[in-house]
């Protein structure tokens, strides 16, 4: 895939159907929440560093306070952000032509075979019968 269009991905935009496997990809691979955070970060922060810029300019507000209020509304728009991760990426493969919940069912597969050996280390140590 183009470079820049993986940048206009990242920054929010939709990359052309073709490019619906790398979508798929990008939420289901191993390390797709923290891709996830930084698509976050790339469009939370103009936004929230605007607001500071219009609370002292446009407002006259004092420095401290304005940097205040964009630092909270940084934390709240990636709290926000990260608490609505699976559903978001879910949403987003629906927009590509994928059914509802293939990213979760996607991670899943693909972690079902780790998940099986963990759950059978811990039954081998939690689980016994005693007799």
């Amino acid at each position: 895939m183009n470079p820049l269009l993986k940048v206009w991905y990242y920054a929010g935009g939709r990359v052309p159907n073709e490019h619906r496997q790398f979508v798929y990809n990008d939420v289901t691979g191993p390390k797709w929440l923290l891709r996830f955070t930084i698509r976050s970060l790339v469009q939370v922060t103009p936004l929230t560093t605007a607001i500071t810029l219009a609370l002292v300019f446009g407002l006259g507000s004092p420095w401290p306070l304005a940097i205040a209020c964009g630092a909270l509304g940084f934390v709240v728009g990636l709290y926000f952000a990260l608490s609505y991760a699976p559903e978001s990426v879910d949403y987003r493969l629906t927009k590509y032509g994928y059914p509802r919940g293939s990213a979760t069912e996607g991670r899943r597969e693909r972690n079902a075979v780790q998940d099986r050996e963990r759950q059978a280390k811990y039954d081998a140590v939690w689980r016994r019968t005693e007799g």
